[in-house]
C-alpha cells in the first residue's frame, strides 16, 4: 500500500468519566482509552457525514482495527472531563492510520495529556471481511 502524509484538522470529542470507566483503584482502566478513541473516531466520521451503519449499508464495507499502539502518561479519575482527538496521520486506498490523544481538560488550566497513540484501520467487505478499497468520498472528506 502506498501511504502518504495527509493534512487534516484535529477533531475533538468530549468524554466524561463515569464509575463504569474506573478500576478498583479509582482511576480509568487502561483499556477504556481504546473505547474513548473509538468513540472519537466514530463521531469524527459522523461529523464528516459518514455514520458507520449508513456507510456499511450503502457501501457494503466497514473499517476494522488492525493495529494499536498506546502510551499512557497520567491517569484520569471519576468525573474528569476529557477531550479525545482524532487526526489522520497517513492514508491509503485500503487503510488509514489515525493519531489520537486523550487530554484532561480543566477550566482555567492547560490541557494535560493522559494517553496518546495510533490506530490503524483497514477497510473490509462487511460480509466476507476481505480487504477492499475505502470509498473515495470518505478519503476525500478526510483530506
Amino acid at each position: 500500500m502506498n501511504s502518504s502524509n495527509l493534512n487534516s484538522s484535529v477533531f475533538e470529542h468530549p468524554i466524561r468519566i463515569y464509575w463504569e470507566d474506573t478500576d478498583a483503584g479509582g482511576i480509568v482502566f487502561y483499556a477504556n482509552y481504546l473505547k474513548f478513541f473509538e468513540r472519537a473516531r466514530t463521531e469524527w466520521l459522523r461529523a464528516l457525514g459518514f455514520g458507520q451503519q449508513v456507510l456499511r449499508d450503502q457501501s457494503g464495507g466497514m473499517f476494522v482495527v488492525s493495529e494499536t499502539a498506546v502510551k499512557y502518561h497520567s491517569p484520569a479519575r471519576l468525573d474528569d472531563t476529557l477531550v479525545v482527538t482524532a487526526e489522520l496521520q497517513t492514508g491509503g486506498k485500503a487503510s488509514l492510520t489515525i493519531a489520537q490523544r486523550a487530554f484532561l481538560r480543566t477550566p482555567g488550566q492547560s490541557d494535560k495529556i493522559l494517553a496518546e497513540g495510533t490506530i490503524r484501520l483497514g477497510w473490509v467487505d462487511s460480509i466476507t471481511l476481505k480487504p477492499g478499497r475505502i470509498p473515495a468520498p470518505v478519503l476525500e472528506a478526510l483530506k
